[in-house]
């Protein structure tokens, strides 16, 4: 069967011209990270700043934990309780976040989220109870959801080819605020206390301020700079018709029904979950097992969230590499790899006594947690075209719900203590990444089996079969063409690019 993509209709508009090489959909194919090249490196430091302000916000209370415990007379549970709060809320929020961006776009949705929260972090200066210390830091937490957000826009600014790497920095950067913030709030603090002269209880509360700012001004920068796809954004294109308007209900329908998703959801539950999970406890862990200062505490625990500004990005290069050698195939088995072996550095973590080693088994389990993340969001684009933004949705609360189920088992109260509950997540990591191997895509295989010869399925016939004969004869699914043709890269190898898709084609109603 010949076939063949769309040709442009000749009333169409020039083709717009980038600063950076781009594929079919305008996307980069090249990832040049001290660029501001617009639309797409702008919208990559838009992006990863805008996600490492909310995550030095959502993290800020964390290395103050001893000094607000104090002001508060918070109990082992009532932190415990915060800590699980601060995670939560996000859960439904990335859920949520994934199909704005597939609506109304990652410029509108992410700043908007935002400034939502920001009220709640300038909140946190005036809490005078456990149960507003909760409550702070559970609207704050909504914040992250934006994590979601930058991935959607990093999938839809950059070619298959790069996109592991631009999702793997773009993410690795963000989360840096949860090491940076480990820094940054106990030196603020100690500004605060030596040179205005103000008692430890209120130089914590001022202190919030600085992350409540740095927020609400990413907010404003992405509104006026930013930009949701190559050609402009989602509002211009869908009333000049040059994008075509989607329904709710049929997004989140061929969303949720992939399985696929739901296993990637899991399984970040377990790498990313596992990275809120430590950045909650590992500085109150080293300052009350070593009799550490808090300072000292807060250095080493932000050795840890530190780690992400070349582990992440390295899993998501990593990630990309394997796939130009081995396809879909590779991207799988380098993420059961890497993160089977965080959990076995997570369990030698637990039981370690040493303060050297443990930070030197810290920063090791770091890099390969952090680096299945970058992995995980290698391979999240390729699950659904059109849910896109629903599929990274439930990827990211997966995280979340990963983080909330693995501190209220091991971390909340006192049931284990903190180097038992260490090495029991070690464990659990270990285990739920085993579904990995029931991934499966008919065009590229799986992890044991190769792609399926019984049906002969191509990238045309995976993605089109979440569009039906009506609206492709509206031509709603022309985004969805020029994304299979793309995505052979995932072949891996010598790609084979003979044959492709027409518009008449009916694909299978479930691959």
């Amino acid at each position: 069967m010949n076939l063949e993509l769309p040709t442009p209709s000749t009333n169409e508009p020039p083709q717009q011209k980038f600063s950076l090489p781009v594929d079919s959909e305008n996307k980069s194919t090249v990832f040049k990270i001290h660029s501001i090249a617009k639309p797409h490196m702008l919208a990559f430091h838009l992006s990863w700043f805008s996600f490492f302000a909310c995550f030095v916000s959502s993290f800020a209370a964390a290395p103050l934990v001893p000094i607000i415990r104090d002001n508060l007379n918070l109990t082992a549970t009532d932190i415990g309780n915060a800590g699980v709060a601060s995670v939560s809320g996000a859960v439904f929020a990335r859920i949520a976040m994934g199909t704005a961006c597939d609506l109304v776009g990652p410029r509108l949705a992410s700043a908007s989220l935002i400034l939502l929260t920001s009220p709640a972090v300038y909140c946190t200066s005036i809490i005078n109870s456990a149960t507003s210390f909760l409550l702070v830091r559970f609207f704050t937490g909504f914040s992250i959801a934006t994590f979601v957000s930058t991935q959607f826009w990093m999938s839809s600014m950059f070619s298959t080819t790069v996109v592991g790497r631009a999702n793997g920095f773009s993410g690795g950067w963000g989360n840096l605020g949860g090491g940076a913030t480990q820094l940054i709030m106990p030196l603020v603090f100690s500004l605060i206390q030596d040179n205005i002269g103000s008692t430890k209880f209120t130089a914590w509360r001022i202190a919030f301020f600085i992350p409540a700012l740095l927020q609400s001004l990413t907010a404003f920068s992405i509104l006026i700079f930013g930009q949701d796809l190559p050609d402009g954004n989602f509002h211009g294109l869908k009333k000049s018709g040059e994008k075509a308007k989607d329904e709710f209900s049929k997004v989140l329908y061929h969303g949720v029904l992939n399985y696929r998703g739901w296993i990637l959801a899991l399984t970040y539950g377990y790498c990313f979950g596992v990275e809120l999970t430590v950045d909650n406890i590992i500085a109150e862990y080293f300052y009350d097992k070593f009799n550490l200062k808090l300072h000292t505490a807060g250095i080493i625990a932000a050795s840890f969230g530190l780690a992400n500004a070349f582990s992440r990005p390295g899993g998501g290069l990593i990630s990309d590499l394997m796939a130009k050698r081995f396809g879909m195939r590779g991207r799988l088995w380098c993420l059961w790899i890497c993160q089977t072996l965080a959990g076995v550095f997570c369990v030698i973590l637990g039981l370690v006594g040493s303060l050297s080693v443990s930070i030197v088994v810290m920063i090791i389990f770091s890099v390969f947690v952090q680096a299945a993340c970058g992995m995980t969001f290698g391979i999240v684009p390729f699950v659904s075209r059109r849910s896109l933004g629903v599929i990274s949705g439930m990827a990211g609360g997966g995280g979340n719900v990963g983080a909330v189920i693995t501190q209220l088992i091991f971390f909340k109260g006192s049931r284990f203590s903190k180097e038992r509950g260490i090495t029991l997540m070690g464990a659990m990591i270990i285990i739920c990444t085993l579904p990995l191997f029931l991934i499966y895509f008919p065009q590229w295989g799986g992890m044991l089996f190769g792609p399926s010869s019984f049906k002969n399925v191509s990238e045309e016939d995976y993605y089109l079969s979440e569009w039906n004969s009506k609206e492709r004869e509206k031509g709603s699914h022309h985004g969805s063409l020029k994304f299979a043709d793309n995505s052979r890269s995932e072949r891996g190898g010598k790609l084979n690019i003979s044959t492709r898709p027409s518009e008449d084609t009916t694909p299978p109603q479930n691959v």
